[in-house]
């Protein structure tokens, strides 16, 4: 049995991550816009300056959200050891772009305003997970790539197209990255379309064998209230029968 107060500190942690949801999706949105602005434009002056801004509060947010968390959380040490990617996050300026996990939020909101039917969170999921991986990637690589020598890839165009057959594991080799973070994009890339793809299959295949047990259980409804129905029909001509009986048995003065 869990004692109390671990019990009211994960409440304290589920309020915290439910109240937080929202604000962090919002920051990771306007991340996403500052560093699509500051790879795709590479603006100047002033306007550099306020993005750099934007990216210094999306993270001192983030690393007051991970801090909040580890607070509260009922087992720190299990917590963090758990939440190693969020601490890399945090603490590596090359994994920045993974901050923009927090738009799943948008997704999974996005799938509450179409209901709870199985096969559109599938594809609510498929398609807005794709689209974000691909775009963060393909913004990731390109700003580690473009002034690399030797670089295959140069423009935000072959960028996406690196990032989408990355994401399907085709992999054609016409380009690759040459950086280190390049590199560890790729990896990640790879890593999250494995997962991306074995997600989507073993939802399929959990609604499959819960619609297949749900019919089952339908017809076994269906089978016993038939069963139930024709008892009670011989019942009535049972009653019937004995009623034809005994009036035919009584005799006639």
């Amino acid at each position: 049995m869990p004692h109390t107060s671990d019990v009211t500190t994960q409440d304290r942690l589920d309020r915290w991550e439910h109240r937080a949801e929202w604000p962090l999706a919002a920051v990771a949105a306007l991340f996403l816009a500052a560093y699509s602005i500051d790879v795709l434009v590479q603006p100047k002056g002033l306007v550099a300056h306020l993005l750099s801004l934007v990216t210094m509060l999306a993270w001192a947010v983030f690393t007051a959200d991970y801090a909040a968390r580890l607070y509260l959380a009922p087992d720190r040490k299990q917590w963090f050891l758990r939440h190693l990617v969020d601490l890399a996050v945090v603490l590596l300026p090359l994994l920045r772009p993974l901050r923009l996990i927090r738009l799943v939020v948008l997704v999974s909101a996005m799938q509450k305003a179409i209901g709870n039917a199985i096969r559109g969170k599938v594809i609510i999921y498929t398609i807005s997970g794709a689209v974000l991986l691909v775009y963060v990637g393909a913004l990731a690589v390109y700003d580690a790539e473009r002034a690399a020598p030797d670089a295959h890839i140069t423009s935000f165009g072959l960028a996406v197209w690196w990032a989408m057959t990355t994401i399907t594991t085709v992999g054609y080799g016409d380009m690759y990255p040459v950086t280190t973070t390049g590199r560890v994009m790729a990896s990640l890339m790879m890593i999250g379309g494995i997962s991306l793809v074995g997600s989507i299959t073993a939802t399929i295949a959990s609604w499959i064998v819960q619609t297949v047990s749900d019919d089952d259980q339908k017809q076994g409804a269906a089978t016993a209230a038939h069963i139930d129905q024709l008892r009670g029909e011989i019942a009535e001509l049972r009653e019937l029968l004995r009623a034809k009986v005994s009036s035919d048995a009584t005799p006639v003065n």
